[in-house]
């Protein structure tokens, strides 16, 4: 009986352990994918600035012409 006691033992302890190492694994491994992304990876910030400008020469050259 006893033995079977020191058995029972020791398998909870080694699933424990075998849990504790997966999620450990796993965190250690996002967190390393997360550090390893370069820093161009972000996207690129679009200039609002120069769509608007853009936006607005493309309608002054579309617009009708004011009779004269």
């Amino acid at each position: 009986m006893e033995t079977m006691a020191h058995f029972a033992g020791l398998l909870v302890t080694t699933v424990f352990a075998v849990v504790t190492a997966g999620a450990l694994d796993w965190l250690l491994l996002n967190a390393m994918f997360h550090l390893m992304r370069p820093a161009t990876a972000r996207r690129p910030q679009v200039r609002r600035s120069e769509i608007v400008k853009a936006t607005r020469e493309l309608a002054r050259h579309f617009a009708p012409q004011p009779k004269v």
